[in-house]
């Protein structure tokens, strides 16, 4: 179960990448930040009801969310809205490769969460986490001094703090929902349910941004239909999926999120191949190495202490 999950991740992390060079790119061509961070959810509804659909749990999935819907609206506005609206906002200052890397730091905040949910800190998972605290630190230095031409004048600061608060809300909120979900409510229900609770938030959003940008462009509405697809339908199945399959195991948890630094990987190809993004500077670019050698500790430091599940061991 252990490694579908690994493979879950990794592959969520590839579809994750499209968040960071699709928003960057919409935001070169002149897209509103706010169309950029409400389209991609409202465009994401229909495809994830074709699937509860398929799944015939839709009924099921609204009478769950009515017994408890004050529990679903806050948990899914956290997980959901007070991650990709700052996400979104932090595109405007910072090349796709500096944004998901700055994110990495969500692997720290999730090992220090366990608390919260009952579980102890994997201290070794921790340890290779300062690596991609380290790593993030190391980027930041980079962008005060303009050496790279990866963030605008002043954006270092501007795109790190709203990154910090989506890094520490998305695994809240994707954690409170394992708890709350019954065993019933599949993956893409449970995705479903929380993309309908935080679309009041988005309708909000879409009618600030008409209001001071006009309705978006073509181009913009064909790049947010292709996040909803790609990020809110395969890569956030495919993640709460993998977090699911080992939640209550907080070390293999830790894993399963820092598989993440994958979507690093292929948001830096991403955008220097289709983005012309700037290459990262010698300093940018050890921070990178060192973020990436934190996810490669932090999988060793798992299967030593874990070691190769036996069969009877298995859920």
């Amino acid at each position: 179960m252990m490694k579908k999950a690994f493979l879950y991740g990794v592959m969520a992390s590839f579809f994750f990448a499209f968040t960071h060079i699709l928003n960057r790119s919409m935001q070169l061509g002149g897209g509103y930040w706010m169309w950029s961070a409400s389209l991609r959810y409202l465009s994401s509804l229909p495809f994830l009801a074709m699937i509860a659909g398929r799944e015939k749990g839709f009924k099921r999935l609204l009478r769950e969310i009515m017994d408890n819907f004050a529990t679903w609206f806050l948990w899914s506005n956290v997980g959901f809205g007070l991650f990709y609206v700052p996400l979104t906002f932090a595109a405007q200052f910072g090349t796709s490769w500096f944004v998901s890397a700055t994110l990495q730091i969500m692997i720290v905040t999730g090992v220090l969460m366990s608390p919260l949910f009952g579980q102890k800190i994997p201290w070794k998972n921790f340890g290779m986490s300062m690596l991609v605290l380290a790593g993030v630190l190391l980027l930041q230095m980079s962008a005060v001094l303009k050496d790279s031409g990866a963030v605008v004048s002043g954006g270092g600061a501007l795109a790190f703090f709203p990154i910090l608060l989506a890094a520490f809300c998305y695994p809240l909120g994707n954690r409170k929902m394992m708890i709350i979900c019954p065993p019933e409510i599949t993956t893409p229900q449970r995705v479903l349910g929380m993309t309908l609770c935080s679309t009041p938030l988005w309708l909000v959003l879409s009618a600030i941004a008409w209001f001071r940008s006009g309705p978006p462009s073509t181009s913009q509405l064909i790049q947010s239909a292709a996040v909803g697809f790609f990020v809110s339908v395969i890569a956030t199945v495919l993640f709460f999926k993998a977090t699911t399959m080992v939640r209550k195991n907080p070390r293999q948890l830790a894993l399963i999120e820092t598989t993440q630094c994958g979507d690093l990987v292929f948001s830096t190809l991403g955008g220097i191949v289709l983005l012309k993004d700037p290459m990262p500077s010698a300093i940018g670019f050890f921070g990178i190495l060192l973020i990436l050698g934190g996810m490669v500790g932090g999988s060793l430091v798992t299967v030593l202490k874990e070691g190769v599940p036996q069969p009877a061991a298995q859920e």
